[in-house]
């Protein structure tokens, strides 16, 4: 059996799933099965490209639903997995069928894909997940930005944190499904010591560096909301907690780039606010409205990498509403 498992790409959270969907699927269900794996990414227009669901079966992991009766398996936990409302229609009616409905899943409740993905495969298919509680606990940690502080965000001294570096700012393509199958094999500081990841460190730490002051240099905060807008200098990737890590009394944070394939409002909050949960502004919600989506705490939205000027104008649109939101105004 040839298996297609499609994952949300350059996010440590998608790579774990990926891989533990290999292992479990491999364990429980197809013993001598044949995995590839193909990155989504979040972009302006189609997100799926059908012609690409060509295996035995084929699997979507932490990315949103797609009706397409070749997917087999979904596994999702994002606030806005479904593009459509005629795609959420489309996942109930399958839920009804019990051979349709015992292979895809949606609990927006679970931190990580990874955790969610773990829970079912351990109370539907009898999957052990004892020999990956490390990853389980770190796609949990990374996924639900459950650091101790900020610090331990952007100093990145633990392996996951490393990885999460590797993975959110490779540009070869062959290189998150070379790394896949290690996640579910070995410790991730074994991970992290194999050649072809350690090799990458020593650059993308530097390239962390210039990011930190190039955001230092533009992020501005007022009314509890930092905006920078680094366009002119594109990147593949960012650590997005650098914005609390520099103005950690903030409670929002809106960033505007630019990389090879798009242009991106990132909408975040700060995991280490003071505010009350009930007074903050739901980020998927905000996103939804221009095409993007997320979590209720952490969102985004993508336009066409030549369509910068309607990327501002939306991030300036929530900049506005975000500082007139202050939960401590």
């Amino acid at each position: 059996m040839q298996v297609r498992v499609f994952y949300h790409d350059k996010c440590f959270d998608g790579a774990c799933s990926a891989s533990l969907f290999t292992r479990f699927h491999r364990e429980r269900i197809a013993p001598g099965a044949s995995y590839e794996y193909r990155g989504l990414v979040h972009r302006a227009g189609a997100l799926f490209d059908e012609s690409q669901f060509t295996g035995d079966e084929n699997a979507i992991v932490d990315f949103k639903y797609s009706p397409s009766p070749r997917i087999t398996w979904w596994f999702d936990h994002h606030q806005s997995a479904f593009l459509t409302p005629e795609d959420h229609q489309n996942f109930l009616a399958c839920k009804q069928d019990p051979a349709c409905g015992s292979r895809k899943f949606f609990d927006p409740n679970y931190t990580s894909c990874t955790s969610f993905l773990a829970y079912i495969a351990a109370k539907r298919f009898g999957f052990d997940t004892a020999p990956l509680a490390e990853l389980i606990h770190w796609a949990d940690i990374v996924d639900g930005a459950q650091y101790e502080s900020p610090e331990a965000a952007v100093e990145m001294a633990a392996p996951a944190m490393k990885l999460t570096l590797i993975l959110e700012s490779t540009g070869d393509p062959a290189f998150i499904p070379q790394l896949i199958p290690l996640l579910t094999e070995m410790p991730l500081a074994e991970v992290l010591s194999q050649p072809f990841v350690a090799d990458l460190l020593p650059a993308l730490l530097e390239r962390h560096h210039q990011a930190l002051e190039l955001i230092r240099s533009r992020a501005e905060e007022r009314d509890g909301t930092i905006f920078f807008d680094i366009t002119d200098h594109p990147l593949e990737g960012f650590n997005k907690f650098i914005p609390y890590y520099l103005h950690p009394e903030a409670t929002y944070s809106i960033g505007l780039s630019k990389s090879s394939f798009r242009t991106k409002v990132a909408v975040g909050s700060n995991p280490w606010t003071k505010a009350d949960p009930e007074k903050m502004v739901n980020l998927a919600q905000v996103c939804e409205r221009y095409g993007g989506g997320g979590h209720a705490r952490v969102g985004a939205i993508s336009f066409p990498p030549d369509q910068t000027d309607r990327a501002r104008a939306a991030a300036a649109e929530i900049v506005a509403e975000l500082r007139a939101k202050n939960p401590f105004a």
